[in-house]
Formats: structure tokens, C-alpha cells, sequence
């Protein structure tokens, strides 16, 4: 495979497009969190990959079914009724702000009233939707390419999600930590975090392993796959983690492989695979998991 199914995506030229995106796609979810009965997890607002973008699950205010999808490819925000009602926002620069307002609209005019808490979550310094006018980037190629990215890794996610038979989470992109992942659970209940907030709290409420992609931040200065373990067993940080590439990251503290080493490979699809089992032993086999009824066996 040539790595033009995974498309570079050099997180200095696109952070500007990356963080407006960011804080649109946290006014969507943060409907779906409004409008849907909470899940384990949070997994109710989790968006799921399309063939154009990405969406919402079904959500429902008073009579009306609808989704909220974010098309990258025609670069529009679409809002999708069950009784064949559709309206759409144009993608294209404009502050969170007045995408705040556009949406809040459409939905009123589209009889669809939802109030939403306007404080974005899991970010520093947090401006409120209706106050903020310093993000106000979007290149659609770059959105594009994004896209693209979570079209190619998802499949390999899926496959290795497939491997596991006890509780697992669906490939999915949360829209708080920017990120597509995908979690197996030991099935046994995790210690209490103390002073951790709610979020942490249901997140981290189970032993987890835990597998992604995120764009990048803090000493993760470009795209990456991440995998942790909550909480972490003794020894995990100095497992012999394979691809060469991969490192431990002691101020996330997760494995981190750099996205480009993957996609640099003549595989990218067995360089992840790769990764994502080898993680997943170590931090099993540490933290003593009973792996005989958790997997599938291997045909």
C-alpha cells in the first residue's frame, strides 16, 4: 500500500482549522448529550465515522428524529429529520461564535428546541461558544485530509476490536478529547479516583485498555497513536512495545507511535496492528486480565 490512502497531516498546518473544528464539533456533541438517555461511558455522544464524515447517532426532541452529520466531503453541516426535513450550514471560516448561533438556529426554525451548556469541556482556557470569535479557521482540504485519516485507521481499529469478546467499546470519535478510539474493559470495577470530575469519573470507572488517534498536543507535537491502561499495572511503562517506533510518553503517560512512522511503512494497516496488539498483551498480561475468556480464539 502507498501512503496516499493515509494522508499526511502535519499538525502546524492545520491548527488553526483543528481547533475551530474542535470547538464546532463540541457544540454538536454537546446537543447529543443534551438529547440522548446517558450510556455507559458517555458513549451516547460519541460521533461515528460515515462515508462522507462524521455523525451523530439518531436524536430525538419531542416528536422529531433527527442527526447532525459533518459532511467533509461537500463541507457542510447537515441536520437530517426522520420525516425527510433537511437543512445545512456551509463549512467555511467563520467564528465558533456565529457557527454557534447558525446552528441554534436552524434547529429553532426546524422546530427542534435543545439548550445546551455553552462551556466547552477538556480544554484549557475555555471561551463560551456565543463569546468566542478568536477560532475562526477552515481550510477544507485540511478538514478533508483529517477525515481521511480516521477513514484509514478505522477499519484496522474495527478488526482488532473483533478480537475481544468481552465488553468493548464501538470505534468512535469523542468530541471532547478530539480523538477516534476504541476501549476493552477487564469486567472488573476500577478504584475510585479521588477528586477526579465526573467525566474521569464514568470513563474510568472499569479497568480499561484503552487504543487511539488524536491530532496531537503538548509534548505530542504532531498526530498519533496512543494505548494506556487504567490504571496503569506495574511495569507497563518499561514493556518492550513494538513497533521500534513507539515510546512512552511520561506526561500523558500512554505508548505513544507517531503517525507517520505508520504511514511511512509499506504496511500501515500491519505497523498499527502491530502496535495495538503488542500494547494490549503487555498491559493485559501486567494487570493479569483473564485473557482465556475475554478473547476470541485464534482459528
Amino acid at each position: 500500500m502507498t501512503t496516499t490512502s493515509w494522508p499526511a497531516l502535519p499538525l502546524q498546518e492545520w491548527r488553526d482549522t483543528y481547533e475551530t473544528l474542535h470547538m464546532w464539533t463540541q457544540i454538536v456533541g454537546k446537543i447529543a448529550l443534551a438529547l440522548t438517555p446517558r450510556m455507559n461511558h458517555f458513549w451516547n455522544t460519541a460521533f461515528h465515522l460515515t462515508a462522507r464524515g462524521l455523525t451523530t447517532q439518531p436524536l430525538r426532541s419531542g416528536d422529531t428524529t433527527f442527526a447532525i452529520l459533518f459532511d467533509f466531503t461537500s463541507h457542510r453541516l447537515t441536520i437530517q429529520c426522520a420525516d425527510g426535513g433537511t437543512q445545512s450550514i456551509p463549512l467555511e471560516p467563520r467564528t465558533v461564535a456565529d457557527f454557534y448561533r447558525l446552528v441554534m438556529e436552524t434547529l429553532d426554525r426546524m422546530r427542534i428546541p435543545v439548550r445546551i451548556r455553552t462551556v466547552p469541556s477538556e480544554v484549557a482556557n475555555p471561551i463560551r461558544f456565543e463569546q468566542d470569535v478568536t477560532h475562526r479557521a477552515y481550510d477544507p482540504e485540511a478538514a478533508n485530509r483529517f477525515w481521511r485519516v480516521l477513514v484509514a485507521i478505522a477499519p484496522v481499529f474495527a478488526d482488532f476490536r473483533c478480537r475481544f469478546v468481552g465488553k468493548s467499546s464501538p470505534v468512535h470519535f469523542f468530541w471532547g478529547s478530539f480523538d477516534l478510539a476504541t476501549t476493552r474493559f477487564s469486567g472488573l470495577r476500577a478504584p475510585e479516583r479521588p477528586g477526579a470530575d465526573s467525566i474521569t469519573r464514568e470513563a474510568y470507572s472499569h479497568e480499561v485498555i484503552s487504543h487511539g488517534w488524536w491530532p496531537g498536543s503538548g509534548t505530542v507535537k504532531d498526530a498519533a497513536f496512543y494505548a494506556y491502561a487504567a490504571p496503569e499495572p506495574a511495569g507497563f511503562k518499561t514493556a518492550a512495545i513494538r513497533p521500534a517506533d513507539a515510546y512512552y510518553d511520561a506526561d500523558f503517560s500512554i505508548f505513544i507511535l507517531p503517525y507517520d512512522a505508520v504511514r511511512a511503512t509499506p504496511s500501515p494497516e500491519a505497523t498499527l496492528t502491530t502496535f495495538l496488539r503488542s500494547t494490549y498483551d503487555a498491559a493485559a498480561d501486567l494487570a493479569h486480565w483473564r485473557r482465556a475468556e475475554l478473547e476470541r480464539r485464534e482459528s
